[in-house]
């Protein structure tokens, strides 16, 4: 059995199909066909069940494909390991983060750590939470920018950034110039505005209304902040924001913020999966985004 039989298996699992997945390998189909019939007899158990028009894994498939994962993620991480103790600068860092978090942060931590490590690539992957736990999980993303909480079991992180949920109304709202903090009992028969499931925000709305007695009225759901903040400014419902994301006076198109009188506060954090080696240029970058990330907070 070798390394690349796995990783063929592998592909053949992700993709449902030998052409595509021998297009992403960049080997002649009738090359992997021959491969995976190699292995199988080796094995002596069928791993996909072909048909004229689509691939299955099988029960044991399925299981040759999860313990496959495994090992080429194993592999990979002793090839880091090995290039950190050779005291080799050179690699490659993939980082998942939200779109519109990362679109705040990322431009004022990328550019110091690309001057410092100028030889480690960054491979940036913007998805939803749910996506991105799952990426990170599976060994896809060394590490992630998300906001707690997180829902996979097997990462861990570390907390960077704690900032405050403000509320966004419309600007002819009756609160749009209350000069005192927003009480949330008092919002429970307001249209909400929401990110739809999948994203990490979505959740902290959800929580915030079940802590103060009601489930929230969601009139239009998006998977921007950025047009959920355009339809509240719109005059369509209200939303709850993370500050950092709220809009300045520059916009021509803006709701009206106000603080809540609980002052409730999400955490941005690092999620890694657990027991994954994390590797120099990890810790680098974690470094530098608390160094530059510190007199934000």
């Amino acid at each position: 059995m070798e390394l690349r039989q796995l990783q063929y298996a592998l592909q053949i699992a992700i993709e449902k199909n030998f052409s595509r997945a021998a297009e992403k390998l960049h080997i002649a189909q009738p090359s992997l066909s021959q491969q995976l019939s190699k292995l199988e007899k080796e094995i002596g158990v069928l791993l996909f069940q072909r048909t004229t028009n689509s691939v299955e894994v099988t029960h044991a498939g399925a299981l040759f494909v999860e313990k496959a994962q495994n090992i080429l993620d194993m592999v990979e991480q002793l090839k880091i390991e090995m290039d950190d103790i050779s005291q080799m600068r050179k690699g490659k860092l993939v980082v998942g983060s939200l779109p519109i978090t990362g679109a705040h942060v990322l431009p004022l931590v990328l550019p110091v750590f690309q001057e410092r490590y100028p030889e480690i690539e960054i491979v940036l992957v913007e998805d939803t939470s749910a996506n991105l736990e799952n990426l990170t999980a599976s060994g896809g993303a060394d590490i992630s920018l998300l906001s707690l909480p997180l829902s996979d079991e097997a990462l861990d992180f570390e907390a960077v950034i704690e900032e405050e949920i403000v509320l966004a109304v419309p600007p002819n709202h009756s609160l749009a110039h209350s000069s005192i903090p927003a009480d949330l009992e008092l919002l429970k028969d307001e249209p909400f505005i929401a990110l739809k499931k999948g994203q990490g925000f979505r959740q902290i709305t959800l929580q915030l209304c079940s802590k103060a007695g009601f489930t929230p009225r969601i009139v239009f759901e998006s998977s921007n902040i950025e047009t959920v903040q355009s339809l509240v400014a719109a005059g369509m419902g209200i939303a709850f924001v993370p500050h950092m994301v709220s809009r300045g006076r520059w916009s021509e198109i803006a709701p009206a913020y106000l603080p809540l009188s609980n002052r409730p506060t999400r955490t941005l954090v690092v999620a890694y999966r657990k027991g994954r080696y994390l590797s120099k240029a990890v810790a680098a970058f974690m470094d530098t985004f608390r160094e530059v990330m510190k007199p934000q907070m």
